[in-house]
């Protein structure tokens, strides 16, 4: 198997995705409010109050009154984002890959005193008759190396998996397995699992309904992640790219900065 064709998701791991999105068994649930669900993946490993650092979180919107196809439509357009993330830092399309894969740049704010974060994804989609999936998951790039001011954080694997239920209503689900590096105390993750994700969700749904009016006065028309045609990234060959380890990276100790804080959630 080529380097080109090995690291490109191929319909085994689309398939997969979907299957993990969906599934129940080994799934905790710790939010189930107002048509929201958020879980982590319960793993034989777990015992007591240990809470394995690279956790797998997943969130579900029952989605009542926007299409799916425009929740896809958010999830791509980098402008629109600029927006309404709330979190978003900067980011950036870096190169095209293929008509439904490509490379880019994200990073975050984190709550003080955490350092901000950032990622260099590999991102692909893929479209069925009422079904969306993107996936993504951390790459080195040759010219975008962790920087000194950021912790390179590392996506395993996260993406999105959208199910049409109706013509303007949707299954929203959003499944992540990401090493957020330093050294995170467990009040940390359980905050992000448990507060943060669903904050984020509610957030990409109030962009979801407000995306139809912003689209028309903002390239209407414009949808490289639909047209590959319109794309004016540079293209870049898959082989330049390889997977970012977790491991490769150099730990960046925060848990000193946080010890006053350990008391917030002990849960």
């Amino acid at each position: 198997m080529s380097r080109r064709s090995s690291i490109l998701p191929d319909k085994v791991v689309f398939e997969d995705f979907k299957n993990q999105c969906l599934a129940t068994d080994s799934w905790l649930k710790k939010y189930d409010s107002n048509g929201m669900q958020v879980w982590v993946e319960v793993r034989a490993v777990d015992k007591g109050n240990y809470v394995p650092k690279v956790h797998k979180i997943k969130c579900k919107i029952t989605v009542k009154d926007v299409p799916a196809a425009t929740m896809f439509d958010v999830l791509h357009d980098s402008q629109y984002r600029k927006t309404w993330d709330p979190a978003m830092h900067e980011s950036y399309d870096i190169a095209r890959l293929t008509d439904n894969a490509d490379v880019g740049y994200y990073s975050w704010r984190c709550p003080s005193p955490l350092k901000n974060r950032d990622v260099v994804t590999l991102r692909s989609w893929q479209i069925t008759d009422d079904e969306y999936i993107i996936i993504n998951f951390s790459v080195k790039h040759p010219k975008y190396p962790p920087r000194s001011d950021l912790v390179r954080a590392v996506s395993i694997q996260t993406g999105y998996y959208i199910k049409s239920t109706g013509p303007n209503s949707c299954t929203f689900i959003y499944l992540s397995q990401a090493d957020p590096k330093g050294s995170l105390p467990k009040w940390v993750v359980n905050k992000a699992s448990q507060v943060l994700a669903p904050k984020v969700m509610r957030s990409v749904l109030k962009a979801g309904q407000e995306y139809s009016v912003w689209k028309r006065q903002n390239s209407p028309n414009y949808k490289p992640w639909l047209y590959p045609e319109q794309s004016t990234l540079p293209k870049m060959d898959p082989a330049e790219l390889s997977i970012q380890r977790a491991d490769s990276l150099e730990n960046v100790d925060e848990s000193s900065k946080l010890d006053a804080h350990e008391g917030e959630d002990s849960s």
